[in-house]
This record gives C-alpha cells, structure tokens and sequence, in this order.
C-alpha cells in the first residue's frame, strides 16, 4: 500500500488548485428534486437513473427531459449502474430488518434480484457504490466494513480488499483495460484518508500493489467515473460549511473541509490534474457519463443533478 503524500506536497497542490482554469463547459442543471441526488447511471436508450437518499427513492429522467420516480422504497439506495443486458445495479442500505445488500433490477418488468446481502455468513455493514468491468463482474465497497468485494454471479461473492489496504472505500472505478482498480479513500478531515487509490488489477479480478494515485487536503472525493482515454472524472470537495439545521453528519465537517474547491477533478491515469469543472452547489457526490456520444457527464449535487458536454467519451461504467 501507498504512503499518503506529506502535507507540504498537499500545501503545493492547494496552490496549483487555487490557479488552476477552471474548465470551459457549461455546467447545465437538468434535474431537480427535494433532498440530496446519488448515483447516477444511464441506460441504453440515454434514460439517466440517480437515487434521493433521503426518501428513499430512484428517479428516471428520461430522454424527453421527463423527470419521473421509477422506484419508491429504494431501501436508501445509493450507487447505480447498467449491466452489459440493461439491467439495473443499486447499492442499497439496511432496511425493514434486511442488511445491505446488492440487487438487479429488470427495467422492463421491475423484477427485482438479490445478488448479494453477505460474505461467508456475515451481512455487510453497508453498500456504497458498485462498478463493473468487462467480463461483466461488479465492485462495490462497504465503507463500513472497510472491504471491496467482486461479485462474479449470484451468490459468488469475493472480498478483494480489506484493511490494512483500505480504511474507508467509497467510490471506485476501473480502467478501460481493466488492469487498474481505483478505489476513493473518503476519511474525515483532518486525519482521515482522503485520496484515490490506484491497485493493479489481475485477470482473476484481485488487486494487489496499492498506491496513492492522487491526494485530496480537505473534503475527499465520493464517486467517479471513466473515460474511453482512462480519465477519472472524480467528484469532490465542499463549497461551504453546513447551516445548523443540517444533518450530524454534513455538520461534522470543519473549515478543513474546504481545502478541496466543490467540482469535478480530472485526473490522468498517471494521477495528473488535468482540469476542475467546478460545480456550484453542495454537497457534490457522484457522475456517469451518458448521451448519444457518451460525452455527457451527468453529475449528482445537492438536490440537482448537472449534466455538462465533455471532450472525450465515457465509458458506461
């Protein structure tokens, strides 16, 4: 496992960030709902499905600009994203006395499948975001539990991080060649990991060799998604602090939080800023690409989701 990089380097980072041109795109709002958006993932024909943590709910916005509930009593889902066949994955949190656990839904029918609720007998602590490569295999992390599991069908679950290579997995991504694992290290500041993990990825679908990819100095990243080019497209940071009335844990934050500017980073696979499309409204979470061309970045924030054209395709991930 990577060392995390000294704070003197975090100190220039902060310094690059504070002049670095924010990107040129119009940041366009394309949705919006009462409470705070998630997940987002885009189907086949170019329907964006994100989550809404506080009522439990995933909503549709269709490719009409038709915003609609697919699905009531999400258990809190959280991450989303499309199967090769269309289906959709959530990552969904305890609820009505069930644990975490992992389903696939049929679009067409509603028909929901359980893939996973628990590893060697024990129920996850939690289900936070889910990725998925080319042979088909998911990704997801349990923060909780400090542990990224694969899935490689239902019921064959395999736990391929846990600590001391990983303290709290939030998002995670892999690359187009499917040889790198990107796993987002979301610690409370000031102590807590904040930082991307890169793992060399097997073809067995293991992970070894871990090593700090890019650092964050204040609120660390949530989720992230990929470009065909190997790109991470990482949502991070905090415009500002919580009002009283928040919830405990978006007050928890301090000034510390700050440190990071609210957008989206685009990181090299070599761990480069390449651009921040800054993003105006808290509290940022998650992005997927999308569109007739996949350059459509839709991305979760507050109570709004933003879309905004990119130069280079995503990949469905």
């Amino acid at each position: 496992m990577g060392t995390i990089v000294p704070r003197v380097v975090i100190a220039l980072f902060l310094g690059v960030v504070a002049s670095f041109p924010a990107a040129a795109q119009t940041v366009e709002r394309a949705a919006e709902v009462p409470a705070l958006t998630e997940g987002p993932t885009v189907d086949r024909d170019g329907n964006v499905y994100f989550t809404e943590l506080r009522t439990q709910r995933i909503f549709k916005l269709g490719t009409d600009g038709e915003l609609s509930v697919y699905r009531e009593r999400s258990h809190a889902a959280n991450g989303l994203v499309i199967d090769p066949q269309g289906r959709l994955i959530a990552c969904e949190g305890a609820a009505d006395g069930q644990p975490p656990r992992i389903t696939r839904t049929d679009l067409r029918t509603g028909a929901i499948e359980v893939l996973a609720d628990s590893y060697q007998g024990m129920p996850f602590r939690g289900a936070n975001d889910v990725t998925i490569d080319n042979r088909g295999r998911l990704y997801f992390t349990d923060p909780a539990g400090s542990a990224v599991y694969r899935i490689d069908g239902p019921g064959q679950i395999a736990r391929v991080l846990t600590t001391p290579d990983i303290e709290r997995p939030n998002g995670l991504q892999i690359s187009p060649d499917d040889r790198t694992l990107y796993i987002i290290e979301s610690g409370p500041v000031p102590d807590g990991p904040r930082m991307i993990r890169a793992f060399d990825l097997q073809p067995d679908g293991t992970a070894r060799n871990g090593r700090v990819l890019f650092d964050f100095p204040g609120r660390s990243a949530d989720g992230m998604s990929v470009d065909v080019q190997g790109n991470l497209y990482v949502s991070a940071g905090l415009n500002e602090l919580a009002p009283p009335g928040a919830v405990a844990a978006a007050r928890a934050w301090t000034a510390d939080a700050l440190k990071t500017r609210a957008g989206v980073y685009v990181i090299s696979p070599a761990g480069t800023l390449l651009k921040l499309i800054p993003i105006p409204e808290d509290v940022i979470t998650n992005n997927a690409f999308g569109g007739p061309d996949m350059k459509t970045l839709y991305v979760t924030a507050g109570r709004t989701v933003f879309k905004v054209r990119t130069d280079i395709a995503g990949l469905p991930r």
